[in-house]
């Protein structure tokens, strides 16, 4: 009994012996090391003899336990297995029964006596459970009140209650993370003024802090452009501020996610006279990105003069980092087909005057055919969460007037499927990315949500007349909202699955053609013209096998299926769901990056066939 109160005592001032003992390292490893508490061993026989080596493994044993009377209710909740299929699975059950009593606050408990039987087929086991310890009060010792709230203390946790080891080691992870993270990555914690009386334990909680220690300064190394400066703000990471492990961990997981940089090994901090220089090793990759892409399409109803094929086109320009501050500039422009076009622009600011905030503008346009000219100007601040997030509100201007069409709007006997309107919302917007690379993730999530509200607002045409209008309520309340989210998986050692479920829905008591959003091509429902069905809620989902020969060749093969609804009067095709089906292979050139697509669609409009495939392959050049 004495060796057993000993070992407790040592096992008590030694908080890491525990972790120790279930096969864990302390949580500080910047802490002075030390002394822990050996994991549970079996002991020799009673009388002092050594016990003979148990039986080689692979024959059958009974295990059979034997304790004193008190002790049988207590040992009977726990459940443990009697018949094992050799005898290092009966002494690993032996092990693991201590364990879980020590656990669960029977601190003594241990196996006493093991013997073999003489065919080696039985092994009986003396197991002692002793008394379960309990907290008779631990109370504050230095340690801040705000810090015991962080980290989870309450005294009538500790009142009375069984002292379970786990819960204790527990503790003192919580407040060892809450010192680290206030500039204190030194610290250690454990009891002082113990008391033990019977099975109840008394002490108090002490927290050493160690030296105070600060942030001095960001140091890059690699070849890159990218500023300190900018890295420090982006990071929050100021020279001066306590230090913060959470803040480093957090800096290497948003690092990650910029496309321009490459993240060569984990952050490295030497500290120096209370001070931390933190060291990234930092490449920059080529993120600018040139994209040429020529879209081949049959002409569905060519007229006179008419040629049967329609050559489409897409250009993109991307600079990122300009200057090494983290700046980016965009602009995209795609001819959809012989009259419709479409154009987008958008700039990002990054640590804006110095906050961690981005400030972003966009502008786009689209040119449908001779029906309506529709541009939509947004402006966007966000703020980059910690741990992969990014939350952002905006504000929206969306504009759509009807072009010359004035004998035809004159002639027309009711009110056109277009209308001019505006529509002025305010949104928030999140998005969560943890793909493990920008451009070929092989794993992680991506999760993205947005909902606006606004006003929209009925300009009335002068060529259409008035009396159409009658009845129309011109100004109404309007919603938007839309998702997206995207799961890669590792299949082998060179495959990825890709999964996706994409939607949006617009609310409003009345819309037009015009108003609804726009999707198929290549980049929302491969298997039809760009831009070819509108919906006012729509969703699709995609699976795509991608079948990697290196670090950017890959053959894939795709299945999308949408969900697409139109709510507008007296229309013929409410409903549609679509389906895309395809293959393509992705390699780089001399040139840039290289796409093949050719994809198959069927609607309620089109069916399966060759002659109604669509070709896609472009180049992408990034530099």
């Amino acid at each position: 009994m004495y060796v057993r109160i000993l070992a407790f005592w040592c096992l008590l001032l030694s908080p890491a012996g525990w972790a120790v003992a279930q096969g864990s390292t302390p949580l500080n490893p910047a802490a002075p090391p030390v002394s822990a508490v050996p994991a549970v061993s079996l002991p020799p026989d009673s009388a002092g003899k050594v016990l003979p080596a148990p039986p080689r493994p692979g024959r059958p044993v009974v295990l059979r336990l034997q304790t004193e009377a008190a002790d049988q209710a207590t040992l009977r909740p726990y459940r443990y297995r009697r018949q094992l299929p050799d005898s290092l699975a009966a002494l690993r059950e032996v092990r693991t029964l201590v364990l879980a009593l020590q656990a669960d606050a029977y601190l003594t408990a241990s196996a006493d006596e093991l013997r073999w039987s003489p065919a080696a087929d039985t092994l009986q086991v003396r197991v002692y459970v002793g008394e379960q310890f309990r907290w008779a009060r631990l109370r504050n010792g230095n340690l801040g009140d705000a810090l015991l709230v962080r980290a989870g203390f309450r005294e009538k946790l500790y009142q009375q209650q069984p002292l379970r080891p786990q819960e204790w080691v527990k503790f003192q992870e919580n407040v060892l993370r809450e010192a680290e993270n206030q500039g204190y990555p030194f610290a250690t914690v454990g009891l002082d003024s113990l008391a033990l009386r019977g099975a109840d334990i008394e002490g108090r909680v002490v927290l050493r802090r160690g030296p105070a220690i600060v942030f001095d300064s960001i140091q890059i190394v690699g070849q890159t452009k990218t500023k300190a400066r900018f890295l420090s703000r982006y990071l929050q990471i100021e020279p001066g501020e306590p230090f913060s492990q959470q803040r480093l961990l957090e800096a290497d997981r948003r690092l990650r996610q910029l496309p321009y940089l490459q993240v060569k090994a984990a952050p490295e901090v030497r500290f120096a006279r209370g001070r931390a220089r933190v060291y990234f090793l930092l490449d920059d990759r080529t993120a600018n990105q040139f994209d040429a892409i020529v879209g081949v399409l049959p002409n569905p109803n060519p007229g006179l003069g008419q040629k049967k094929v329609q050559i489409t086109g897409d250009v993109t320009l991307n600079l990122r980092n300009i200057g090494g501050g983290g700046k980016g500039l965009g602009v995209q422009w795609r001819k959809l087909d012989a009259t419709s076009q479409l154009l987008d622009a958008q700039y990002l600011h990054p640590t804006f005057f110095g906050t961690p905030l981005e400030v972003s503008a966009s502008f786009n346009l689209l040119k449908q055919a001779e029906l309506f000219l529709t541009t939509r100007p947004r402006l966007q601040v966000a703020y980059p969460t910690a741990r992969a997030g990014r939350l952002a509100v905006f504000f929206e201007q969306r504009n759509s007037r009807l072009l010359n069409q004035n004998s035809s709007l004159q002639q027309a006997g009711r009110l056109p499927d277009n209308i001019d309107s505006r529509f002025a919302s305010y949104g928030l917007d999140y998005t969560w990315n943890t793909l493990d690379d920008p451009y070929f993730p092989r794993r992680g999530l991506l999760l993205s949500g947005q909902a606006a509200i606004g006003t929209k607002r009925l300009s009335p045409n002068s060529d259409v007349k008035p009396e159409f209008y009658d009845g129309l309520a011109l100004r109404t309340r309007q919603v938007s909202l839309g998702l997206r989210a995207e799961r890669y998986f590792r299949l082998g050692r060179a495959g990825v699955l890709l999964t996706r479920l994409r939607g949006e829905a617009l609310l409003n008591d009345r819309l037009f053609l015009n108003d609804l959003f726009r999707l198929g091509g290549l980049a929302t429902l491969r298997g039809f013209n760009e831009l070819n069905f509108y919906a006012s809620q729509y969703a699709v989902g995609t699976a795509e096998f991608r079948q990697f020969t290196g670090p950017d060749i890959y053959l894939f093969v795709f299945a999308d299926q949408a969900y697409l609804r139109r709510d507008l009067p007296n229309d013929p095709y409410p409903r549609d769901t679509p389906t895309g089906l395809g293959a393509g292979l992705s390699f780089r050139t001399g040139a840039g990056q290289f796409q093949f697509v050719y994809a198959l669609g069927r609607s309620e409009q089109q069916r399966f066939g060759l002659s109604s495939g669509k070709i896609h392959f472009g180049i992408t050049s990034r530099f």
